[in-house]
């Protein structure tokens, strides 16, 4: 069985917890690492420097440190096929437009964890499909990554008038405190006038909070460099086609192949038509990360729940029969059950060639 390797860039996948140095805390750890760091002497810090490093912008021109001096900054890292920073993608965006005339400027940071990412065609789509306006660097070489030390996505960074980190929030969560720390900068720097009441937001589809209480199943990684829990029988082989089938059983968060597949370092392709995944997962969510190549034809998609169309479980890129069609590479929800939530049987079969697959991810 696969082992996943150590990776610097992680994911954030906790509702409250924090991640340091590799070790999740609790939220208790998390408001005591807080605190910590807001006790820390604020000085005026280098990270905005970094945004020089940016590979380019999207719906704006190039922003820089000396330009930012007197605004109130939050810089959001994001890839955007990451579940967890689309859950987060409505605040955002709601903040940047209530507070963009009251001293707020939010820029938004690609930075990639998948190579398809780096396409800045594609994240130029993705974020006009996602009505994000505010200002987005282009980070494909890492170097504002690299310049704020970031270890994590989503994770935001809420800056003063002179560029000095005042406060940061890994992973999800955490609204009210978020724009309450964001109305104490405005008002420090000197800005008035916005409304102290925090955004109202009513909001589903795939940007919808988790159902943390029900879910049992974390994100798996179908590519070889970070797979674990593959139970198709025999070995699976790298970079290579190669015949796949199930197993009798799948045990909750296994997941096999089925047909003629070459599994790559990222994505595991599929070779012909009318191969299967399966994996078995207990969460309300089932999101895929997947496409077609670039330039590709769309492909065609059946999802299947306990062997049944998902009827009412389907989500929001399919229907209540299961049909689908992959168009774009990106995070495309597949399943979203009512109650009660248990564990589930879940295939997908592709009726076409071509498809590349990446990650499940559940909520």
């Amino acid at each position: 069985m696969w082992q996943p390797i150590d990776h610097d860039r992680r994911r954030f996948l906790g509702a409250t917890a924090m991640t340091i140095g590799g070790a999740r805390l609790g939220a208790v750890g998390a408001a005591l690492e807080q605190l910590a760091c807001a006790a820390r002497p604020a000085s005026a810090g280098p990270e905005l420097f970094s945004l020089v490093g940016a590979n380019g912008w999207l719906n704006s021109e190039p922003l820089t440190a000396e330009g930012l001096k007197g605004k109130v900054v939050l810089v959001d890292f994001c890839t955007y096929t990451c579940i967890n920073w689309l859950r987060t993608l409505p605040y955002v965006r709601a903040w940047a437009e209530k507070y963009k005339d009251r001293g707020l400027v939010v820029i938004g940071v690609q930075t990639p964890e998948l190579e398809f990412e780096k396409d800045v065609e594609g994240v130029r789509r993705a974020m006009k499909a996602m009505r994000v306006n505010y200002p987005i660097a282009i980070d494909n070489d890492y170097a504002i990554w690299n310049g704020f030390n970031n270890q994590y996505w989503p994770a935001a960074y809420f800056l003063d008038g002179e560029g000095r980190i005042r406060h940061h929030q890994f992973g999800e969560g955490e609204y009210e405190q978020q724009e309450r720390q964001i109305q104490r900068l405005l008002g420090a720097a000197g800005f008035s006038g916005f409304d102290r009441d925090l955004v109202s937001l009513d909001f589903g589809g795939i940007e919808a909070a988790a159902d943390w209480g029900n879910l049992r199943s974390p994100e798996t990684y179908v590519g070889y460099a970070r797979a674990e829990n593959f139970a198709s029988p025999g070995d699976a082989i790298r970079d290579k086609g190669q015949l796949y089938s199930a197993p009798s059983t799948l045990r909750l968060n296994q997941w096999a192949l089925v047909g003629n597949w070459t599994i790559g370092r990222q994505a595991t392709v599929l070779n012909g038509a009318n191969g299967r995944i399966v994996n078995r997962f207990h969460a309300r969510d089932l999101n895929l990360v997947m496409g077609p190549p670039k330039g590709g034809a769309p492909i065609r998609f059946r999802v299947l729940v306990d062997g049944q169309a998902p009827g009412a479980a389907h989500g929001l890129d399919v229907d209540a029969q299961g049909n689908g069609t992959a168009v774009d590479r990106r995070c495309y929800q597949l399943i979203r059950q009512p109650k009660p939530i248990d564990d589930r049987k879940f295939e997908i079969e592709f009726l076409d060639a071509g498809i590349e697959t990446y990650i499940f991810t559940f909520g």
